[in-house]
């Protein structure tokens, strides 16, 4: 009778336990919602998205702080105490930030939108906004196991003026160039624009509540069901994207899933466009777009539109293929940031958004040297950012430098005369030294290396950046 009274309470403690959050580590959220905007329409769901996140967030064993609509000045505050909050906690802290509200680009800068700001022109912004990248950094100061960061942010351009030289969306983000242990993701693609959506919430976050809820989902799922749902909300116009440097497992609720994939987990090996088109050939439209937007590469892209060419599906998956390559084109000259790499972005995209952004950028550096050939420095060129030198003795020819390890000639003054003999003693004239430097490559941050294209905001220390580049993870980088 004992032992069947003890079994009747194990059993649903044992159920309680494997639908409780995945809680073990320390975990704590900052939740923000801007919609009480001063000098543009308000916006009527980040205040709901930011509720209902605080809820799921709160079921997940998450210590949630929330703050709506938010001064610049508050913004920066509560970053800054979020920060502290996390450092206190200690090294087994995951951080999480969710962010519903205005976002948009300046001069490759992403930034979150205080609803105090008022701009006049495009300058204005980096002064009265709070950028993406100061906020990441702040949360890389101080040590914690895993930080993730969430925005829905990615709604239109709330400044009209603005919209006629800053570009559309947000641009990339590469969380594995800076510290590991980092998950970002935005509502839509790089250089798109999210809906804020009809209902109380909007599609981002309606699926993200969703998904987050089901048990023993990794983090990296979670995100392609929101993909997915996102995607099919909004009938392809949007679809989010992610970038990963996470090297420790994550699921917002612990326990086992008890629904299926919501599409088929692609291949490990990175496919080609010819392999995705045996893949996609003989399938329905639908089903194709599920398994490419679930894989969300080139290839992938490619093939679809090339198989479905025509089709409202087809157009869009061409839409996003040249919105994205043009992104990373983007991406890759604010990265180096000379002269000439935009020029060679002009030369791809003549007639884009960020046209008159780059003619921008042409002007404010055409004072600056062009940087030395990656072949003539002592560092392998393997980033742009890397490979920029660090002072003009790297220009120095290779039969220089052994020159400069010579020892130091003298040679007395060819024409002494009796005049200057015996006052003073014989001039000495010493060869030109020839100095190299080597400096070891800059620590990779968050940061392009040469001076600020925008006039940031500082908040933490660092520097992430976007040195966005290189490969790119399923449906984001």
């Amino acid at each position: 009778m004992l032992r069947r009274s003890l079994l009747s309470l194990l059993v649903p403690a044992a159920i309680l336990f494997s639908a409780a959050p995945a809680s073990a580590e320390n975990r704590l959220a900052l939740v923000i919602g801007q919609s009480a905007y001063k000098s543009v329409p308000a916006l009527p769901n980040p205040a709901n998205d930011a509720r209902a996140m605080s809820q799921m967030l709160t079921d997940a064993g998450f210590a949630v702080t929330t703050a709506s609509d938010l001064s610049q000045d508050e913004m920066r505050a509560r970053i800054s105490d979020f920060a502290g909050e996390v450092a206190a906690k200690g090294a087994d802290t995951v951080a999480l930030v969710f962010y519903a509200g205005h976002g948009l680009q300046i001069d490759g800068e992403n930034y979150l939108v205080p609803v105090d700001v008022d701009p006049k022109r495009e300058a204005d912004i980096p002064i009265q906004a709070v950028r993406l990248n100061d906020i990441l950094n702040t949360l890389t100061s101080v040590p914690s196991r895993m930080r993730i960061v969430l925005l829905d942010a990615c709604r239109n351009n709330p400044f009209p003026e603005l919209s006629k030289t800053a570009g559309h969306g947000l641009a990339i983000v590469d969380a594995r160039i800076g510290a590991p242990g980092t998950f970002v993701s935005f509502s839509t693609s790089p250089g798109a624009e999210a809906e804020d959506g009809s209902g109380a919430n909007s599609p981002y976050t309606t699926a993200l509540l969703a998904s987050a809820k089901e048990p023993g989902i990794p983090i990296e799922d979670t995100f392609k069901r929101v993909r997915l749902a996102v995607n099919k909300a909004t009938d392809g116009r949007q679809t989010p994207w992610d970038s990963s440097s996470l090297t420790d497992d994550f699921r917002f609720m612990a326990g086992t899933s008890a629904s299926p994939a919501a599409a088929p987990t692609p291949a490990a090996t990175k496919r080609t466009v010819d392999e995705w088109k045996r893949e996609l050939q003989g399938k329905s439209i639908e089903a194709a777009n599920e398994l490419i937007v679930v894989d969300g590469t080139d290839e992938a892209y490619e093939a679809f539109a090339a198989i479905f060419a025509g089709t409202p599906r087809g157009l869009q998956a061409r839409d996003w293929l040249d919105r994205h390559r043009r992104m990373v084109a983007w991406n890759d000259a604010i990265v180096a940031n000379t002269a000439a790499a935009y020029r060679s972005f002009l030369v791809l995209y003549p007639d884009s958004d960020l046209t008159a952004t780059a003619r921008k950028m042409i002007e404010r550096l055409r004072y600056r040297p062009e940087a030395a050939p990656a072949a003539a420095l002592s560092v392998p060129a393997t980033n742009v950012a890397l490979a920029a030198p660090t002072c003009p003795c790297n220009n120095s020819p290779p039969q220089q430098e052994q020159k400069a390890a010579a020892p130091v000639k003298k040679r007395a003054d060819p024409d002494p005369s009796p005049r200057r003999a015996g006052k003073r003693p014989p001039r000495v004239v010493v060869e030109d030294d020839v100095v190299v430097v080597r400096r070891p490559p800059p620590a990779v941050v968050y940061e392009p290396v040469g001076p600020p294209i925008g006039i940031g905001i500082g908040i933490g220390g660092g520097g992430y950046r976007g040195n966005y580049g290189g490969g790119y993870r399923r449906g984001g980088y």
